[in-house]
């Protein structure tokens, strides 16, 4: 058994090999045209945005920044069983003939190249190795640093950049595996998880709270009134933010509702579907690095208070690589047993700083020593 700040990063670079181009020539067909329309529209230059260097700029930076108590192991490839728990066979078997091949997928603009199909197998495999290290003692928490992201992948169809739903496959792998009866998923990437919301739906063992910029915005679903269905009502948690939200408004979310539901629930195992990209550098949200740190030290409280510790992490999006790979870096020191700094409202430390700066300009001078005689 291994100290609970001990961390494993899982890091695999087959995951690199997932690299759609837009100028490439894909599959021909009805979506490649429709795809092309969107792009010539937009009137820019468009290039995929979940690209390799999301996961370089990650590993640089915690190899120019070590955090004592990281280790880093490669994963492993996922199963046809293990992606059968949460994604159709047809599904499975659309994505297995699609290898070596580039193609659109749907008209959010997801696509494959050529080594997508081993990346994503790679990303959801790593994903699982991550909860098995975690449940077996082998590490006292886990982050998988995988790409492409799995949140929006839905049981029959890839979407949002995403083809396998990652954090799924781990929760139901952990509890058809490891005996995890009850898995707590929280989901923090700015964009709602529609596709892991709509494979647990109607399951009253798996508990999805998901904290997402609110509609219009991407992918357009996770309603406050959508709680799930059947056994599983109440079990999907939704907590739509508006576009000014920041760590202020997180850490009261956490406080007020991801805490008791956690008490409620009594997981065995918690995951974490991290994305990044609430931090302003992406527009979409105000979280800052802090902030983010905060919210994985609550979260690693919950998982010491109610699962043994067991607390994985499974990266979703983030798309700006310093706010990405810095906000990764924050999360993993505390996960190291760092203290969670205290977020602060965004720019008073600044206006403090700028008033200590300027103060002096504004003070009367100071009389030499003969005026003061005379």
């Amino acid at each position: 058994m291994t100290t609970r700040d001990t961390v494993t990063v899982f890091y695999d670079e087959r995951m690199l090999a997932h690299k759609p181009d837009t100028d490439a020539a894909f599959l021909p067909g009805r979506m490649d045209k429709r795809i092309r329309q969107i792009l010539t529209g937009l009137g820019v230059p468009w290039k995929y945005p979940e690209h390799p260097g999301r996961l370089i700029a990650i590993k640089a930076l915690l190899d120019a920044e070590p955090i004592d108590g990281l280790s880093f192991k490669a994963g492993r490839a996922a199963t046809r069983d293990e992606l059968g728990r949460v994604h159709t066979t047809s599904y499975l078997e659309h994505m297995v003939s699609l290898r070596g091949k580039n193609a659109w997928l749907d008209v959010d603009t997801t696509a494959v190249s050529t080594g997508s199909i081993e990346a994503a197998l790679v990303a959801a495999g790593s994903a699982i190795e991550a909860v098995s290290t975690v449940v077996r003692g082998e590490t006292g928490s886990a982050f998988a640093l995988v790409r492409p992201p799995g949140h929006h992948a839905e049981p029959v169809r890839a979407r949002g950049f995403c083809l396998f739903n990652n954090v799924a496959v781990a929760a139901a792998h952990a509890q058809a595996e490891l005996g995890c009866e009850r898995v707590m998923i929280v989901d923090w990437d700015a964009h709602h998880g529609n596709g892991t919301q709509d494979i647990f739906w109607a399951d009253p063992d798996v508990l999805f709270i998901d904290l997402h910029r609110s509609a219009p915005f991407y992918p357009g679903s996770g309603r406050l009134e959508d709680t799930g269905a059947g056994l599983g009502e109440g079990t999907t948690v939704n907590i739509p933010m508006p576009a000014g939200a920041g760590d202020t408004a997180y850490i009261r979310a956490f406080t007020d509702i991801v805490t008791p539901a956690a008490a409620w629930f009594k997981p065995d195992l918690i995951l974490v579907s991290a994305g990044f990209d609430p931090h302003w550098y992406d527009l979409a949200l105000n979280v800052s690095y802090e902030g983010f740190a905060a919210m994985a030290g609550i979260l690693r409280d919950l998982s010491q208070q109610h699962c043994d510790g067991r607390l994985v992490f499974v990266l979703e999006g983030g798309y700006n690589l310093d706010s990405l790979s810095h906000g990764v870096h924050a999360v993993l020191q505390v996960l190291a047993g760092g203290e969670p700094p205290e977020p602060g409202v965004c720019g008073v430390a600044e206006v403090k700083a700028a008033a200590a700066f300027h103060r002096d300009a504004f003070q009367p001078p100071e009389p030499d020593s003969d005026d003061a005689q005379d």
